[in-house]
């Protein structure tokens, strides 16, 4: 269901506190958003997955209501970030996981008044169904491809694509590399060698661009289910916080942009928060290029109405597998990019 773009206006003025509207300043920047959006499905029964539970007679009692409510979370999440003073607009690139299909995520993105954004989507193995959606602005960005690598698991089971997807902004070439790896599920020594074999695909796929472009300006999003500090990303992705070490070394290394952030995390588990949901850099966006980092550019985003106990517990869409009717038990990662016009 397409909502009209006054009531989502209308939503807005309602969960948002007052902000001083500002564009984006002199300088020309790029605006990309990760989000897990926590179970976006819509209410049909597809025999080839597991999601009989997100069906109006299912176990979760999913209805097209919910899932317009659903829809106008979302809405009032990404309006919240054009009234957002720090940025000014819509981002230029948005991605979700925990998209069942397609259909539910481009219809989402058009309830949200982004009808012109144009959307690449690949279908993964997930048992659940669950995908990543990849969608833009194409008066900001060009899109030049995209391709799905599928990651073996040592005990065999499904899981979700990694996504790498080449677009130019302002003439300049970049790819954003989308994953979602396995969950923690039961105990680390169970559930690490599945993030581990994730780990190996999204670095390939990072070594195949810059193979093709030692410059290559590389994005590295997700949720990654582990941690900076684990090894999936640190000997393996080659994750640092470590701008110069990176800047010596980004054949191997990437930056990650929860450096730019002192405290906090995009996801609370038992009251803790933790940083599993992530944008890395290539070294390419650490100069003085045509696609740079400046300071200040990678955030978390929220406003009150996304938490059930400010600071500490998000308004979820579930909880305990009880519907609840929230935003996301995810808060969205966003990255602003400097662009040169030369």
């Amino acid at each position: 269901m397409h909502l009209p773009r006054a009531f989502v206006v209308a939503i807005l003025l309602l969960a948002l506190p007052c902000r001083e509207m500002a564009g984006r300043g002199q300088q020309k920047t790029l605006l990309l958003m990760w989000w897990n959006v926590e179970n976006l499905f819509d209410t049909r029964d597809d025999p080839n997955t597991e999601d009989d539970e997100f069906t109006p007679a299912g176990r979760l009692h999913w209805t097209e209501k919910k899932l317009l409510l659903k829809r106008i979370r979302i809405a009032a999440v990404l309006g919240g970030v054009s009234l957002d003073r720090r940025f000014g607009s819509y981002p230029d690139l948005i991605a979700f996981a925990e998209s069942e299909n397609r259909q539910v995520f481009a219809g989402t993105i058009a309830s949200a008044g982004l009808g012109a954004y144009r959307i690449a989507y690949h279908e993964s193995p997930d048992p659940r169904g669950i995908d990543i959606g990849l969608a833009w602005n194409p008066a900001t960005v060009s899109f030049t491809g995209s391709r799905a690598y599928r990651v073996s698991l040592p005990d065999h089971h499904r899981t979700r694509d990694v996504i790498v997807a080449g677009f130019l902004a302002s003439g300049h070439p970049f790819s954003v590399v989308l994953n979602h790896w396995p969950s923690r599920s039961f105990d680390r020594a169970w559930s690490e060698p599945k993030r581990l074999a994730a780990a190996a695909v999204t670095r390939h796929v990072v070594d195949s661009l810059r193979t093709r472009d030692a410059n290559a300006a590389i994005v590295v999003m997700g949720d990654f289910n582990d941690q900076p500090e684990n090894r999936s990303l640190r000997e393996v992705l080659g994750s640092s916080f470590d701008r110069k070490e990176v800047r010596a070394h980004g054949g191997r290394m990437l930056y990650n942009c929860w450096n730019e952030v002192r405290a906090g995390g995009s996801y609370a588990y038992h009251g803790q928060w933790e940083r599993i949901d992530q944008v890395l850099v290539s070294s390419a966006l650490l100069g003085n290029r045509n696609l740079h980092l400046g300071p200040k550019s990678f955030t978390t985003f929220s406003f009150p109405h996304m938490f059930a106990i400010p600071g500490k517990k998000l308004y979820t869409t579930f909880e305990k597998g009880r519907y609840v009717g929230g935003y996301s038990d995810h808060l969205p990662l966003l990255l602003k990019i400097g662009l040169s016009e030369e």
